[in-house]
């Protein structure tokens, strides 16, 4: 037969597989562990029940139940009703465990992380209309593990879970809630008397509320038995000083609701309190008390109706800010697809083309379009990498630039403002005396005469430094001739040039003449002298030509005044000579 510690090691193995799924894992341990509790219940040995949960909760298991029962309240029904048998069973082995050492981890940590997974749990399935058992199941997995931790009651009363199953509209959850109160404190005569101040303020406080909520006489005449147990069990004039107004409540209305003896009691009980004496001054501070609290709660409820308006208008913006980027998402996910999708059948029939293309070319011709293809693709790689580079070296370089551009404007604007400063002086140092014909609407005959006076004296006083305008006039002539002359000079230096190659041409032709004249044994020394003489004569003249205008150009200016081309030759050799 299998020990329970080698069952519970194999057990822990199995969860901890991967593999499975939430669904299977949740099955998993609802059929173990049933299976580990019916069998150590069944042995002889009563410690053995509590040697297996002990084994349970030091392996681990029963942190696995706990994640399990917390997971994401979106999951199918069939999930829903193996949690909750997963949670009675979890509660169950949590009752008698013996943690030995780890005995405050077990108190302090576990065990409120079981409480607020129930809880979860329960307000969760307090939502759904159809989970009426489940949830009567999961609370009463909350009442029994209260009954062996009733340290725990003031975490159930204040934990936000159980503040929503309250507020939730369903009437059956209410009453559900107050009966397993009922229940705890009709099963265990020391439940309340193990809880502190707090504690049992809280519980006080819960049963109160049902009353000052609720209009349904179930809940009401349930919240009213909770009470009466509380007041058998405790001594409640020490708590009742917070709910003053709590016997008009009653008598107003829960009478005639079908538990009238229980109400009697309960306001007895209210008004017995209130007629001892405690003193004027403890009354009159009940009083204060109780207006200023019915005053503040008036208050938050008057603004409840606009907290609650605010709260659902930012949950629908903010659901639908989600909805919004999940369908942006969405889009751009098409949209890349799209895009590779095109880029894809793009490139395919690229391909295809291509294919096509070189199954038409000669074989002869294959590779050198290869080759030119080859170096398409890398002269437009290497644009795409110097253009890459260039923009990240321009955008390394624009904070720079920027601040370049910073300085110029700064000192253009420097500029500007220093040469208004500048004008503005020297229009301050201008003279104010206008000249006595500014601002006035004519001249007369006789101003107009001193006018005059006063010009004539002063040219007359300032005599003007320049030629005459004879001498301009003489000036203008001499400039006028000396330009023909130069233009007749060049005119005839065209000429020249041009009489020169006629002569070079004619050279030229008389050479070639000679390639094609009869040997030297058939000229006679008269055509060869008849020939050679016009030649030389040429040369000669060319030759001298050359050097008197060499020598002409070497001639000061002044000595170029005045004279043609034939008087300059003329003075060239003159100079030689």
């Amino acid at each position: 037969m299998e020990q329970p510690e080698e069952a519970v090691m194999r057990l822990k193995r199995q969860v901890e597989d991967s593999s499975l799924n939430t669904a299977d894992r949740v099955n998993l341990l609802n059929d173990t562990l049933e299976k580990f509790l019916n069998v150590a219940s069944d042995q002889k040995d009563s410690s053995a029940l509590t040697r297996v949960k002990s084994l349970l909760y030091q392996n681990g298991i029963l942190s696995h139940c706990v994640t399990l029962i917390t997971l994401n309240p979106r999951r199918p029904q069939s999930i829903w009703r193996a949690a909750v048998t997963l949670a009675s069973l979890t509660t169950s082995c949590c009752v008698g465990v013996e943690p030995s050492e780890s005995s405050e981890t077990f108190h302090r940590l576990f065990l409120p992380s079981v409480v607020d997974g129930l809880l979860s749990l329960a307000s969760h399935l307090a939502r759904r209309a159809d989970c009426v058992s489940p949830f009567r199941k999961v609370m009463d997995s909350v009442g029994c593990l209260l009954r062996a931790h009733a340290q725990l009651t003031a975490q159930v009363v204040s934990s936000s879970h159980y503040e929503l199953i309250q507020c939730c509209d369903e009437v059956t959850m209410s009453l559900l809630c107050v009966q397993m109160w009922i229940n705890i404190c009709t099963a265990n005569s020391d439940f309340l008397s193990s809880l502190n101040h707090d504690a049992v303020l809280l519980l006080l406080n819960e049963a109160v509320g049902q009353l000052a909520v609720t209009s349904d006489a179930a809940v009401g005449g349930a919240s009213v038995r909770l009470i009466l147990h509380m007041a058998r069990q405790l001594l409640l004039q020490p708590f009742l000083f917070h709910f003053k107004g709590l016997d008009s409540l009653l008598d107003k209305d829960w009478r005639g609701r079908g538990f009238d003896p229980e109400v009697d009691q309960l306001i007895a009980l209210i008004q017995s309190q209130e007629s001892t004496p405690s003193g004027a001054r403890e009354r009159a501070a009940c009083v204060i008390q109780a207006a200023w609290k019915s005053y503040l709660t008036r208050r938050r409820v008057k603004s409840l109706g606009g907290v609650v308006s605010m709260l659902q208008r930012r949950f629908r913006a903010r659901r639908r800010q989600q909805q919004q980027q999940r369908d942006a998402q969405r889009w751009q996910e098409e949209l890349n697809y799209q895009v590779r999708l095109q880029r894809q059948q793009a490139r395919t029939k690229f391909h295809q083309k291509q294919r096509e293309l070189l199954l038409l070319l000669p074989p002869d011709q294959v590779q050198p379009y290869l080759l030119e293809c080859e170096m398409r693709a890398a002269v437009l790689i290497q644009s795409a990498w110097r253009g890459f580079r260039a923009r990240r070296r321009v955008a390394s370089l624009r904070p720079a630039s920027r601040l370049a551009r910073a300085q110029q404007e700064a000192a253009r604007t420097l500029q500007r403002a220093v040469r208004r400063f500048l004008q503005e002086r020297r229009a301050a140092k201008v003279s104010a005396s206008a000249p006595c014909w500014i601002g006035q609407k004519g001249l007369t005959e006789s101003k107009r005469a001193a006018l005059k006076r006063r010009v004539d004296e002063y040219v007359s006083q300032h005599p003007s430094s320049g030629a005459s305008r004879q001498a301009c006039e003489q000036l203008h002539v001499d400039v006028q001739w000396r330009l023909r002359v130069l233009l007749q000079q060049a005119a005839r230096q065209t000429r020249e040039e041009q009489k020169m190659a006629s002569l070079l041409a004619r050279a030229h032709t008389q050479m070639d003449v000679l390639k094609d004249a009869p040997p030297l044994s058939a000229v006679t020394a008269t055509d060869i002298k008849s020939f050679l003489s016009p030649c030389g004569t040429i040369a000669t003249r060319a030759r001298d030509a050359h050097i008197a205008r060499l020598q002409a150009d070497r001639l000061p200016w002044w000595r170029t005044l005045g004279g043609t081309a034939a008087e300059l030759e003329s003075k060239v050799e003159v100079d030689s000579s």
